[in-house]
């Protein structure tokens, strides 16, 4: 099983990839954009994703309690004024995508609606994720169905018989280039929250490759992420010492962007033999392990006796321990001094 994500092809025996999500980390601002795509670049990332959505398109601009959020990160904001504040609008989309295949990584998005979806068509999105909150938006996960793009589904929050719904309408346009996202809907997410076993029964019941859409602040998650076998990752990204934006309290932030991804790397590296294998760096060891050796000083003829050899460290190159008994009753064929590795060509044979 293999799936192409633009440049990258994901298979078995593929590295886990990280994708650099901006979000709402520009506060507002285009350069700033552009500068956190640059350290996502700079830190390894091998993907950076956008947010394609206006607040219009989001909600409705009401004061109705119902459109108040009530707990959590955002406790208190309306609906409308934190996607009007966090939005990354339509009119820098084109330039986004521009400025990021300028610097050589690949670039994709999420749409929130059908009018984000034909905005990005325009502009050759490559992949398409579909949000944890549009899980359930099964016009929108038609529409980007029928673009034949390969689509990454968040799935926090959803269950089982939801993930069909998505994957079916998904199967009936015969587009089969679908990862599931394992997503934490919690802002940052608590290290309990968390049962990523969840990795194995997805890939097991929709035989596809899953990844993990990581809110944590630990990057133990992710280690143990790809020990579950996730393929790729997704964390939110923002520059070094930035103090301010709706996502900061869960994002990395430059160098931790490069020490993520050294993590996941580093612990596929950790788990992706096929077969028993043993580090070359190990050898250095083996001569610390136990031989026979000769413990007083022997002569010529005498017997080979447990009160005369023992089974010792470190490795002189002698008789290995499991010869023993073969050893035990011989004669020694010459003098030999206290401290010596016995070898076979030390004692006489019968």
């Amino acid at each position: 099983m293999k799936i192409n994500l633009d440049k990258f092809v994901i298979s078995k025996k593929s590295r886990p990839l990280l994708i650099a999500e901006i979000s709402c980390n520009h506060c507002g601002s285009l350069k700033l954009a552009k500068r956190i795509i640059k350290e996502a670049k700079k830190q390894g990332a091998d993907f950076v994703k956008f947010q394609t959505y206006e607040p219009k398109n989001m909600t409705l601009k009401s004061n109705k309690r119902i459109f108040k959020i009530d707990k959590g990160l955002w406790k208190g904001k309306k609906l409308w004024d934190l996607y009007n504040k966090a939005k990354t609008p339509f009119s820098w989309q084109k330039d986004l995508f521009q400025y990021a295949r300028k610097i050589k990584i690949p670039a994709f998005s999420t749409p929130y609606d059908v009018s984000a979806v034909n905005l990005l068509e325009k502009l050759n999105c490559p992949i398409y994720k579909v949000a944890t909150f549009e899980v359930t938006d099964i016009p929108l996960i038609a529409r980007i169905s029928e673009t034949k793009k390969p689509i990454i589904l968040s799935t926090g929050m959803a269950s089982l018989k939801e993930i069909d719904e998505a994957i079916k309408v998904i199967k009936k346009t015969k587009n089969n280039k679908f990862v599931i996202l394992y997503c934490v809907t919690n802002y940052p997410a608590r290290f309990r929250d968390f049962h990523l076993n969840n990795i194995k029964i997805l890939q097991k019941k929709y035989n596809c490759f899953v990844g993990l859409s990581d809110h944590s602040k630990d990057n133990a998650i992710a280690s143990l992420a790809v020990g579950m076998g996730a393929k790729i990752f997704e964390k939110h990204v923002a520059l070094k010492n930035q103090k301010k934006s709706f996502d900061i309290a869960f994002s990395l932030k430059g160098d931790e962007i490069g020490d993520f991804s050294k993590t996941i790397k580093y612990a596929w590296n950790s788990i992706s033999n096929e077969n028993f294998k043993i580090s070359s760096s190990q050898n250095l060891m083996k001569k610390y392990r136990r031989s026979i050796f000769i413990t007083k000083n022997v002569k010529k003829n005498e017997i080979v006796t447990d009160e005369n050899i023992a089974i010792l460290r470190p490795n002189g190159k002698g008789i290995q321990p499991k010869y023993l008994k073969s050893v035990l009753g011989k004669k020694f064929k010459s003098n030999l001094p206290f401290g010596t590795a016995l070898k076979w060509k030390n004692i006489k044979s019968f």
